[in-house]
């Protein structure tokens, strides 16, 4: 599993020309669901989001000092089965290491409803398995990968 977040003063994402989600000040949460992941690495991916250090302290010395929490920030999750491509060879992705959308569904909105447990004030999602469009203003700009692998 795999998140690549951005920090944002604001994102949207739409489908068919309609805004399905949208956030002002917060993360930007691209999900990645691979094969093999489970609830227990959905909840400790979305425990590690909804506390990660990305934003400046309140007096703007410290450039990663305060969580999306901290900030009273929101986040907006997009599911993206193209972080688990397989890039290594050719010219063309592979996706098999990407779960099967039945399989990741389910994960993808449980990883969503963590981070509202988590206290995450507005969370709010694109619309998994469709073609999105998405639009941001990325603050800083701070793009992070965190990676949750299943265990063995």
């Amino acid at each position: 599993m795999i998140a690549l977040l951005q920090r944002v003063s604001e994102a949207s994402v739409r489908v068919d020309g309609v805004v399905v989600g949208s956030i002002a000040r917060g993360l930007l949460v691209f999900l990645g669901v691979g094969k093999g992941d489970a609830e227990a690495e959905v909840d400790r991916l979305a425990h590690r989001v909804a506390g990660y250090r990305c934003f400046p302290s309140e007096d703007g010395v410290r450039q990663m000092d305060a969580s999306v929490q901290d900030i009273g920030g929101s986040i907006l999750v997009v599911s993206q089965f193209t972080l688990l491509a397989d890039t290594k060879k050719g010219m063309r992705p592979g996706f098999d290491p990407a779960a099967l959308p039945e399989d990741a569904e389910p994960l993808y909105d449980r990883f969503s409803a963590r981070l509202i447990e988590e206290g995450v004030g507005e969370v709010t999602t694109g619309r998994f398995g469709a073609r999105m469009q998405v639009a941001l203003v990325n603050e800083g700009p701070v793009t992070l990968i965190l990676e949750k692998r299943p265990a063995t």
